[in-house]
């Protein structure tokens, strides 16, 4: 089993260094895709995150030189500390090895959202209904694709964004190509 990293924290997020684990992930001598490990990776990381009280926002797994790069973020109201980090980090790390799904090394950092956190879910949209959030969509909406403005509402898979001007966008969820908080100040 692989010795753990050297710990380092770093702003908002807790970073736990390279994890060696024998050879993309061999179960029962066949190499397991990116997507498989991804599934599996993400349902062991949402039980450890939901045990802690916490939220799981996002997990990505990505390709890096000699490696992959392993990313979960969490939140809770409030916002998250570095103490909820480092344990989910130090919880997430030991099971995971225990799986033995990673053929090369691996880098975890598991931090929160950020202020600027992205919305991906439709109660994510309801949660922060009231805030300010940036939208890009994947076609024109009512003639634009980028919109900054108050989350109004969000019903029946609509957001309804009203911008500086008091103009009003019911924007579609399914053409949302991307939205999240805009800090505020």
């Amino acid at each position: 089993m692989a010795a753990f990293g050297k710990w380092a924290a770093f702003a908002h997020f807790f970073f736990l260094g390279a994890r060696s684990t024998p050879v993309l992930g061999q179960v029962a001598g066949s190499v397991m895709q990116k997507g498989e490990i991804l599934a599996k990776v993400s349902t062991l990381g949402r039980r450890i995150v939901e045990e802690a009280g916490l939220e799981m926002v996002h997990l990505d797994l990505e390709g890096q030189r000699g490696g992959w790069f392993l990313r979960l973020f969490i939140d809770k109201p409030g916002g998250v500390t570095l103490g909820d980090c480092q344990a989910v980090s130090e919880q997430f790390g030991v099971e995971l090895d225990a799986m033995d799904l990673m053929e090369r090394s691996y880098t975890l950092e598991v931090s929160s959202p950020g202020l600027d956190r992205p919305l991906r879910t439709e109660a994510d949209y309801r949660r922060f209904t009231g805030r300010l959030v940036a939208i890009s969509t994947f076609e024109p909406v009512q003639g634009r694709r980028h919109f900054t403005g108050r989350l109004k509402s969000f019903d029946s898979g609509i957001a309804t964004v009203v911008d500086e001007k008091e103009t009003e966008y019911a924007i579609p969820r399914q053409k949302i190509s991307k939205a999240r908080l805009e800090v505020e100040f």
